[in-house]
């Protein structure tokens, strides 16, 4: 389906369902990017909604790694496995349920993503710390201020280095009737860390 191996799969190649977050493309490319993905990796994407970060993760870390994708919600896990089956991947594991309780089931991870967690973020942040492997990358997208500083905290605490803060603010451009406007998106604070 996607023929690229540069990520930034347009928002519109995937599955879409009303109240199941996405992360946008460019915010996606940037994410990517921060995680250092190389072929082989075990990945997990907590928080996956419809799956495009696992999807992009899933073509980067080829057929030799594996994603294991995580969301509570069963409509996320619906649309996930509709995009995954879309992309015809087979390296993504889908697991439903409440992430605290499946991290601690899993393999160790090369690299973990965090986000749409709700008001857990900082918890599923430490028992992550657990699951990753010594030079791992964990990267963590942020909407709200608080999080931003209970993440930046915990990281500190858990002794992460080449700790990374990078907001993202896009605009697209939308055709009107008289020319082309550009329209702002929410901003996204994008935390990347490695574990010591």
């Amino acid at each position: 389906m996607w023929k690229f191996k540069t990520p930034g799969i347009p928002d519109e190649e995937f599955e879409r369902a009303e109240k199941i977050p996405i992360t946008k493309e460019e915010i996606r490319v940037v994410q990517i990017s921060k995680a250092r993905l190389k072929p082989g990796q075990i990945v997990y994407d907590i928080g996956c909604g419809s799956g495009s970060i696992s999807i992009e993760a899933a073509l980067q870390i080829e057929s030799s790694g594996k994603v294991l994708a995580i969301d509570y919600d069963e409509n996320a896990i619906e649309l996930t496995r509709k995009n995954i089956q879309k992309f015809g991947l087979s390296n993504i594991l889908v697991i439903h349920g409440n992430a605290k309780e499946k991290i601690q089931e899993l393999e160790e991870a090369d690299t973990i993503f965090i986000g749409g967690t709700g008001r857990d973020t900082k918890e599923i942040l430490e028992l992550s710390e657990n699951k990753l492997k010594s030079g791992g990358r964990i990267v963590i997208g942020i909407i709200l201020i608080e999080t931003l500083y209970s993440v930046l905290k915990t990281l500190e605490k858990l002794q992460f280095e080449s700790v990374d803060i990078t907001q993202v603010t896009i605009s697209k451009s939308r055709k009107t009737s008289t020319g082309t406007m550009m329209l702002a998106r929410n901003p996204v604070t994008i935390i990347s860390a490695t574990k010591i």
